[in-house]
C-alpha cells in the first residue's frame, strides 16, 4: 500500500509527527535498556505489584499471616490499597506505605535516567500520567519521587496529570491538529489504545469558551478492557470501530456536530504512513506488520463525517496523553510526560514560541 494513501491531508501533521501545532516533539518512546530489560520497567504497574509482593513477604509475622490477606497483589485494586493506606489495619497500611516508598525510589531513578538523555536536557517539568496516577497511592508516589529528586539536587517539577487518565489520552487528541480546522464543529472522535484497555470518546471542544482547547472535555466515553477478552488483532479493530460508530450515532441524536477528524493514541514508534515500527508488543496480535495500518482501517470504516472526508491522525499514546497538558504548560519551555501503565510511556516536548507569548 503506497504511503501516499495513508498520509493525512497536507494541512495536517503526519502520523507520529515531530512538529505539532503547539509543540515540537523532541523525543518519544525512548527504550532505555538495562541488562536484558528496559529501564522503564522499573516504574510500571507490574513493577509496583512486584514491590508490593516483596513488602508483603517481608511483613509476614511468625504466624506467617499476611496483613493484606490471601489475595494476589495483581488482584488488589487501587481503591482497596487507597483505603488500606488511610483507614485500614496499621500493619497493612505500613506495607502499602513501604511499597509506595520503594516505588517512588524507582520512579526517581528512572526519571534521572531520562533527564540524562540529550533530547531531555533542560526539561523543567514532567507530568505523570497513566492508570497508576488515578489513585491516592499513585499521587503520593509521585509526590515522594519529586521530593527525592529535589533532595538529590535534581531541580525538576513532577506533577500528576490534570485530567483523569481515562480522559487525558482522548482530550490530547484535539491538539494533533490546529484548532481552526474544527471551526463550526462541536467535537471530535478520539481513541486511546493501551495494553490493557481501549478507550473511545467524543471530545467536546468548547472553543467558544477557550480557543486554546483548555476547556475541552470528554462528553461520551466507552472503555473496553480487552486484556480480559484476549481478542485477535482484527477482532480488536472491529470492536474499536463499532465503539466509534456508536459514539457518532449518539452525537447525531444530540445534534452535536462532530468534525471529520479522528485522533488516535497508540503505543509504539509511529511511522509517517501510520504503521507501527516497534513498541506494540503489549497489544493483541501483531500490530507491527507493514501490512497493517490502523488509520487506514478506520478511514475505510468511517469514510466521512458531517458530509466531509474523514481525516485520521495517529501518534504515540504517551505523546497524545501529554498533549492534554499543552494549555497549562505555557510557563515553561521544555517539559515531558511519563505514563505509568502496562509499561512506562514517555515523551518530551518544547513549546513553540508563539504558544509561550
Amino acid at each position: 500500500m503506497p504511503d501516499s494513501q495513508n498520509k493525512a491531508p497536507s494541512s495536517l501533521a503526519t502520523h507520529g509527527a515531530g512538529e505539532l501545532p503547539s509543540v515540537v516533539v523532541d523525543s518519544y518512546n525512548e527504550e532505555l535498556r538495562e541488562g536484558d530489560g528496559f529501564v522503564g520497567d522499573r516504574a510500571s504497574k507490574r513493577s509496583f505489584q512486584a514491590i508490593l509482593d516483596d513488602q508483603r513477604e517481608r511483613g509476614r509475622g511468625r504466624d506467617d499471616e499476611d496483613p493484606l490477606g490471601d489475595e494476589p497483589s495483581d488482584r488488589i485494586g487501587k481503591k482497596k490499597l487507597d483505603k488500606l493506606l488511610t483507614s485500614g489495619d496499621v500493619e497493612a497500611a505500613g506495607i502499602v506505605h513501604g511499597a509506595i516508598e520503594d516505588f517512588a525510589q524507582e520512579l526517581a531513578t528512572v526519571t534521572k535516567r531520562f533527564l540524562r538523555l540529550k533530547a531531555w536536557r533542560g526539561t523543567e517539568r514532567i507530568v505523570i500520567g497513566g492508570g497508576f496516577r488515578d489513585s491516592r497511592i499513585g499521587e503520593v508516589a509521585v509526590g515522594r519521587a519529586a521530593v527525592l529528586l529535589k533532595s538529590d539536587g535534581t531541580d525538576i517539577d513532577l506533577v500528576p496529570i490534570r485530567f483523569h487518565p481515562d480522559e487525558a489520552g482522548l482530550i490530547g487528541a484535539a491538539h494533533l491538529a490546529p484548532a481552526w480546522i474544527f471551526s463550526g464543529h462541536d467535537a471530535i472522535l478520539a481513541a486511546d489504545i493501551g495494553g490493557t484497555n481501549i478507550r473511545a470518546g467524543i471530545v467536546e471542544l468548547r472553543l467558544r469558551k477557550a480557543t486554546d482547547l483548555s476547556e475541552s472535555r470528554v462528553w461520551q466515553l466507552e472503555i473496553w478492557r480487552h486484556a480480559d477478552d484476549k481478542p485477535k488483532r482484527d477482532e480488536a479493530i472491529e470492536r474499536l470501530i463499532d465503539m466509534l460508530k456508536g459514539l457518532l450515532d449518539r452525537a447525531a441524536k444530540d445534534k452535536m456536530r462532530v468534525a471529520p477528524f479522528v485522533g488516535i493514541g497508540c503505543p509504539g514508534l509511529i511511522r509517517e504512513d501510520g504503521s507501527i515500527k516497534r513498541g506494540g508488543q503489549n497489544l493483541p496480535g501483531n500490530w507491527e506488520s507493514r501490512r497493517f495500518n490502523l488509520p487506514q482501517r478506520i478511514r475505510e470504516a468511517i469514510p466521512g463525517i458531517d458530509g466531509h472526508e474523514t481525516a485520521v491522525i495517529m501518534h504515540n499514546d504517551a505523546v497524545v496523553q501529554g498533549l492534554s497538558e499543552v494549555p497549562f504548560m505555557r510557563d515553561v519551555e521544555h517539559w515531558g510526560v511519563l505514563t505509568i501503565g502496562t509499561g512506562l510511556g514517555n515523551a518530551r516536548f518544547t513549546n513553540k514560541a508563539s504558544e509561550r507569548e
